[in-house]
């Protein structure tokens, strides 16, 4: 079969685990190319500014294999910058990627069933999670809770599926067109919109070194995520000031009756609850607001995504 297939691993701070994946990955490729799957593959590790010794591992790795490629980003720019850069790369020089993460939670395997459903006419394979026991309670119910909001809010998100994909060529490039700032990749796969379908796997636990996502920045890119393919909290906002307003007049309907009957209004608790509770609507409303208007501000200053500091292989 004549195609060219790249894997994009973006890294930061993956020294532990780096040499693990890049044998399993390389392993991936030579089965497919021994089957037919593919007539070239390469593996593409796009180094996010690691402080450790990432960018020289892939240096030699590089050095050791024609099939190893890598990328370094001028700084730490985040992991949907460092996979859009692997992925501009890929949609100029192969004919379809696979974007996988360097901790090898994902199912390296299912890269196999992913080239079957490309060569069926599929140009997106979303690889999905069959369950999420390896998560704690926590991040499991946070993650629930994240993509039924992403759906009730309207943003386009397949359940349970992260950035590990296999993208054409045809829908990298649309997913190129996209020109925003503040990137947020699953989301914009879901709504590129040519014939996908998903490939179900089973997660594992990270082969070594310690997670890059703590909580901070998993809330982080939750709020990414919904501001960016959703405008529903800003009407929710409206919503909620129409309910205040007619409380408001509900209250004073009440307070104006108390008067002229001659009723003594108390209430001190219930009018300082209120206060409390219209003041951190209010904020909460401002914050919302000033989320996207810092989305805006960002964008119309079309300042460019990243700088590729560093090339070898490629």
């Amino acid at each position: 079969m004549n195609m060219k297939l790249v894997i994009v691993v973006p890294c930061y701070n993956e020294e532990e685990v780096l040499n693990e994946t890049k044998q399993r990955l390389l392993c991936v490729l030579d089965k497919l190319k021994s089957d037919g799957g593919i007539s070239e593959g390469m593996v593409l590790f796009v180094d996010d500014g690691s402080k450790d010794r990432t960018w020289q591992m892939i240096e030699a790795f590089a050095g050791d294999s024609p099939m190893v490629g890598g990328l370094k980003l001028s700084g730490n720019r985040g992991h949907q910058y460092a996979l859009h850069a692997g992925l501009k790369w890929a949609s100029e020089h192969s004919d379809a990627s696979v974007s996988i993460d360097a901790d090898l939670q994902d199912d390296v395997n299912a890269i196999y069933e992913m080239v079957n459903e490309y060569h069926k006419g599929n140009d997106i394979v979303f690889g999905v999670r069959k369950e999420r026991k390896t998560d704690t309670f926590f991040k499991r119910t946070t993650a629930l809770a994240f993509y039924k909001l992403m759906n009730a809010l309207g943003g386009k998100v397949i359940y349970n599926h992260a950035d590990f994909r296999l993208m054409s060529r045809r829908a990298m490039l649309a997913m190129m067109k996209y020109p925003e700032s503040n990137l947020f990749l699953r989301g914009i796969a879901a709504s590129v919109g040519y014939p996908s379908t998903c490939v179900y796997y089973n997660r594992s636990e990270r082969f070594a070194g310690e997670s890059k996502y703590p909580l901070n920045k998993m809330l982080a890119f939750a709020i990414e995520g919904i501001t960016s393919f959703s405008v529903k909290p800003l009407r929710l906002i409206s919503y909620l000031g129409i309910i205040f307003i007619l409380v408001a007049i509900g209250v004073i309907i009440y307070a104006l009756y108390e008067h002229f009957t001659g009723n003594t209004i108390e209430g001190w608790t219930s009018l300082l609850v209120s206060m409390w509770f219209i003041g951190g609507s209010i904020l909460l409303a401002c914050g919302v607001t000033g989320e996207y208007i810092g989305k805006v501000y960002l964008e119309v200053k079309q300042r460019p995504k990243y700088f590729v500091e560093k090339k070898v292989n490629v």
